[in-house]
């Protein structure tokens, strides 16, 4: 049976290949480069995961509109840039149709009675009127110019608003996790060793289950002469939590199986050492699974420190709070 180059307890660990290679004219090594890929995990001087959890990659040779999804960016796009678009769009149609009802001849009658003078002004309300099927009845379309737009208008106020509505569901319904994480990962005291720590919390006031972390070392290493960037998946001392319901500090202990161990500050650094981070949970309101990832490279690590409690003394009613204000804090040890 054909077992796959892994990643275990925090050693690459290449399988014999020899009893496969018997067994079959194709025996494939596989890379764990976390699908990345061999030209991006070697040559790519950057971080691989942003802390906001995009990627440093990019993908061209495609033309604008053969790449271009309007449904999935009016779906990710942020809360502000998407409002301003239905706004943009809402204005925009109707100073178009006003246009059309000023340049049309006697294409209103009763404008006076708005008491509006401007007939541009004038065809722009009553545009806001036909596209929002308001109709106070106080102007009407004349001939055949001015009833086709109202038609054209009409025909497309229904579209707009259907669409509006279905992203704007889509957009609420669709679940995504908020996790804060802490700013900066620290290499303090654990048991009677060291341990890489970092911590986070639910930025929402929803509850989150089964939350597992996977937790992804990389750095170069020389390999003949050439330097080769190597992923270690770090043992956990917890790895999945039932509940998050404050905050989780998640441990590596560095002892001698981890890729860590003896490593100065100075030696990760100048390895590009990068931690990649994934989470994943289930959101208790939607019953679905919701995902968080982030990295932190050499310069976000903090040596021989350790976090401050994030913990407030319980209340009169022994309730335990803790304060998310100090999820970043750590003190530096002497």
């Amino acid at each position: 049976m054909l077992h796959p180059r892994r990643l275990v307890t925090g050693r690459l660990v290449q399988e014999s290949f020899d009893e496969a290679a018997a067994e079959t004219p194709f025996a494939e090594t596989h890379n764990p480069d976390l699908g990345f890929g061999a030209v991006v995990a070697q040559e790519s001087r950057r971080r691989l995961l942003n802390r906001d959890g995009t990627f440093n990659t990019a993908r061209r040779g495609l033309s604008y509109w053969a790449s271009l999804n309007p449904y999935h960016a009016l779906l990710t796009m942020p809360w502000p840039r998407f409002l301003g678009m239905v706004v943009s769009g809402y204005l925009f149609i109707n100073l178009l149709f006003a246009l059309v009802y000023t340049f049309c001849p006697g294409g209103l009658t009763d404008a006076t009675n708005t008491g509006i003078g401007s007939r541009f002004w004038q065809g722009f309300f009553f545009s806001v009127h036909t596209f929002g099927t308001i109709g106070y009845g106080n102007v009407s379309p004349v001939g055949w110019i001015a009833n086709l737009a109202v038609t054209i208008e009409s025909l497309l106020s229904l579209l707009c608003v259907a669409l509006a509505t279905g992203i704007l569901f889509a957009r609420f319904s669709r679940p995504t996790a908020r996790i804060i994480f802490s700013e900066k990962t620290v290499i303090a005291p654990y048991e009677q060793g060291t341990g890489l720590m970092f911590r986070l919390a639910n930025g929402r006031r929803n509850e989150l289950i089964e939350v597992a972390a996977t937790v992804i070392y990389a750095q170069f290493e020389s390999v003949e002469g050439k330097p080769v960037r190597k992923f270690y998946q770090l043992p956990l001392e917890r790895s999945k939590v039932t509940f998050l319901s404050l905050s989780w500090t998640i441990v590596h202990p560095i002892n001698e199986e981890s890729p860590l161990w003896q490593l100065t500050e100075t030696e990760v650094r100048a390895r590009q050492g990068e931690i990649l981070i994934l989470l994943t949970g289930i959101d208790e309101t939607f019953s679905q699974v919701v995902h968080a990832r982030t990295s932190y490279r050499a310069e976000e690590m903090e040596w021989n420190a350790k976090f401050v409690n994030v913990f407030n003394k319980p209340d009169e009613n022994g309730l335990v709070t803790i304060d998310l204000r100090r999820l970043h804090e750590f003190d530096r040890l002497s």
